[in-house]
C-alpha cells in the first residue's frame, strides 16, 4: 500500500479523510485554492511519481468549481509523472443532461467526461450515476459502484412491517426494483412529468398498491425537494401509513431542507457522497458512511482484484 497515494480537493474532504483512516494510510499533501482573481491553483506536495493516485472529489456545489479543482487536480498528478491517476467522483455532477431531450441543448455528462480524460484520468470510480449510459460516454474504465446495499440494511434494522419501494418515476424502475429485491418487498411506481427546465414535477398516477402499507420512496438523489414532497403527499393520499425516502446523493439545493423539515415524510435517509453539514443537518435526515465502500474498492482498485465480487450475492 506504499505505492498508493489519496487526494482530495475542497468538496468533500470529510469524506476522503474517512478513507483514508479505512486503508490506513496518510492522505495526500496538497495545495488547493483560488487567487483573488477566481483561478484555481493546485500544487502537489510530495512525490507521487509512478505512484497509484487517487482523487476524491464529487462534483457538487459549488458544482463548476469542484469540477475545475478536480480537472486541475488531475492535470497536476498527471505532469508530477503520476503512475496512473483514478478520479474518484462520487457524485458526478450534470448527470441528469445525459441525452438531447429539447432542441438545441448539449449533452454535458458527455462533455465532463470528455473533460475528465482529456486533463488525465486513467480510470473513474463512481457511485450510482443517474444513467446507467454514462459509463459508455468514457473511453477509459469507469467502475460504478452502489449504495443500494447500505441503505437497503438500515431500513432493514428497522424492521418495518408491511413495506412497498417506491420508484420516484419511471426512469427510477430499475433502482427501486434492486432496493425491492434487497428488501423482499413489493414495487410501486409513480407517474409523474417534468414541467419545463424549472424543477416543477407533476404527479399524475401511481401504479401499485400503497394503501395500508409504509412506503419507502428510492432516487439516485434529492435535489430541490419538490419532488419528494409531492410524491409524499401522494402517497398518504392514496392510504399510504408512512412514507420514508432513501436516496444516495444529498444534493439539497435550494428550499429543499425547507421543504423536507415541513414535509410529511417521516425520515430521508442518504450517504455522504456530498457533505450534509450546517443548515442542512436536520432531524429529519440521516446520513450513512460510504467510506468503507468508497475504501475497499480503492483498495481492490490498487492490488488488481475485483470490484464487481464487492455486489455478489453471499
Amino acid at each position: 500500500m506504499d505505492e498508493l497515494k489519496v487526494f482530495t480537493g475542497n468538496a468533500n474532504p470529510g469524506l476522503a479523510k474517512a478513507v483514508v483512516e479505512y486503508l490506513n494510510i496518510p492522505l495526500g499533501k496538497c495545495e488547493v485554492m483560488q487567487f483573488s482573481n477566481e483561478n484555481t491553483f493546485v500544487r502537489i506536495l510530495e512525490n507521487v511519481r509512478s505512484r497509484d493516485t487517487f482523487v476524491i472529489q464529487p462534483i457538487s456545489s459549488p458544482v463548476n468549481q469542484s469540477l475545475v479543482e478536480l480537472l486541475i487536480m488531475i492535470d497536476a498528478l498527471k505532469r508530477a509523472s503520476a503512475g496512473r491517476i483514478t478520479a474518484v467522483v462520487s457524485y458526478y455532477g450534470y448527470s441528469r443532461t445525459d441525452k438531447k431531450d429539447q432542441p438545441r441543448v448539449p449533452i454535458t455528462a458527455r462533455l465532463v467526461a470528455d473533460l475528465l480524460t482529456v486533463a488525465g484520468a486513467n480510470r473513474i470510480l463512481t457511485i450510482d450515476l443517474h444513467a446507467a449510459q454514462i459509463q459508455g460516454f468514457f473511453n477509459i474504465p469507469v467502475d460504478e459502484l452502489t449504495a443500494i446495499g447500505i441503505i437497503s440494511d438500515y431500513f432493514k434494522q428497522k424492521n418495518l412491517k408491511d413495506i412497498v419501494v417506491v420508484a420516484t418515476d419511471i426512469g427510477s424502475t430499475k433502482l427501486a426494483r434492486d432496493y425491492a429485491a434487497k428488501l423482499n418487498a413489493p414495487l410501486a411506481i409513480m407517474e409523474k412529468r417534468r414541467i419545463g427546465n424549472a424543477d416543477k414535477t407533476e404527479t399524475l398516477n401511481i401504479i401499485g398498491d400503497v394503501k395500508g402499507k409504509i412506503a419507502i420512496t428510492v432516487d439516485d438523489e434529492i435535489d430541490t425537494g419538490g419532488s419528494l414532497v409531492n410524491t409524499v403527499n401522494a402517497l398518504l393520499n392514496n392510504g399510504a401509513t408512512e412514507v420514508y425516502a432513501g436516496c444516495t446523493h444529498p444534493v439539497f439545493s435550494g428550499p429543499a431542507i425547507e421543504r423536507i423539515a415541513n414535509s410529511r415524510v417521516k425520515e430521508v435517509v442518504v450517504t455522504d457522497t456530498i457533505p450534509v453539514t450546517g443548515s442542512k443537518k436536520i432531524d429529519k435526515i440521516t446520513v450513512l458512511p460510504i467510506a468503507s465502500l468508497l475504501g475497499e474498492a480503492i483498495r481492490r482498485i490498487h492490488t488488481g482484484q475485483s470490484v464487481g465480487e464487492l455486489f455478489d450475492p453471499k
